[in-house]
């Protein structure tokens, strides 16, 4: 009789085991699903309650304000520095890290102690659903993260339909003003700039967020510029306004775009993604007219 038990124990202790490959190639395997997550980062927060997996949030980093629920999880740090003390006193039994935006010693120390590391580093659009589909899994609700994971697809295969025939406009995105930052074609957000029928003039630069000049802006003379609302002062637009010899200032065609939707490669980029084609076409409305 005790046979058996121990053998039932064991088939579903194996039944409950998950495992995921992450972003590094590596496979992260969980003798059950995670119940108590550390995010340490925005968008990976955003995709633990897009797949059901609020209640299995144990701590975050700072920036993790969406949605409002977020705002009352208990901080751990922000992209510089994790408090290690604070991640072991909330026991977590998986850390989800940004291989890009997080301190890759601390993130090591962790592992050295025994807690599994998810690595997240999206790099494209498509890297999105899957990682819908994945954190589904490893918080337990791997057909939420499944039917996301679509959603999110159809809606991504809807704006490449809708604008793979439209005139070809150039655009400067532009995430820092004092320093002038832009991003290469490195990053997802040029991908997103191709789908809505442009052209980042910046694609070809090997760093993934160049500082430049703005005489390389003048020079390369967008139809669009596009200022993150986190980057720079609040009056961007009226910044590129005393340029008047660059087409996008002349026609107007200078907008804002919010930060939180498109510098986080998390479940809302489609929405970001929206909103950049929307202005965009807006822009090719105005080069008709005049």
């Amino acid at each position: 009789m005790k046979k058996i038990l121990l053998l039932l124990c064991f088939v579903v202790t194996s039944a409950g085991a998950v495992s995921v490959v992450d972003d590094d190639g590596r496979t992260v395997t969980l003798p059950k699903p995670a119940g108590r997550i550390i995010s340490t980062a925005p968008h990976i927060t955003e995709f633990l309650f897009e797949t059901g997996g609020a209640g299995h949030i144990a701590g975050v980093t700072s920036y993790s304000n969406y949605p409002s629920e977020a705002q009352s999880l208990p901080l751990v740090g922000d992209n510089r520095r994790i408090d290690m003390e604070r991640v072991l006193a909330l026991k977590p039994d998986l850390i989800i890290a940004w291989r890009g935006g997080n301190p890759v010693r601390q993130i090591d120390q962790l592992k050295r102690m025994g807690i599994p590391v998810f690595y997240s580093d999206l790099k494209t659009m498509e890297d999105i659903p899957k990682t819908l589909e994945r954190f589904g899994t490893l918080v337990g609700q791997a057909e939420k993260g499944k039917k996301q994971g679509a959603l999110w697809k159809m809606r991504l295969e809807r704006l490449k339909k809708q604008y793979e025939n439209r005139p070809v406009l150039t655009v400067f995105y532009q995430i820092s003003e004092r320093p002038l930052y832009t991003l290469s074609g490195k990053h997802i957000i040029s991908e997103a700039i191709r789908i809505c029928g442009g052209e980042n003039i910046f694609s070809g630069l090997d760093t993934i967020a160049p500082r430049i000049s703005i005489e390389s802006v003048l020079e390369k003379n967008p139809d669009v510029i596009f200022i993150s609302r986190s980057g720079g002062s609040a009056n961007g637009i009226n910044f590129w306004r005393r340029f008047g010899v660059i087409k996008a200032v002349r026609k107007n065609n200078v907008f804002e775009i919010d930060a939180d939707l498109m510098d986080r490669p998390g479940p809302r980029f489609i929405d970001g993604v929206s909103a950049l084609c929307e202005k965009i076409d807006k822009a090719r409305t105005s080069q008709r007219d005049q």
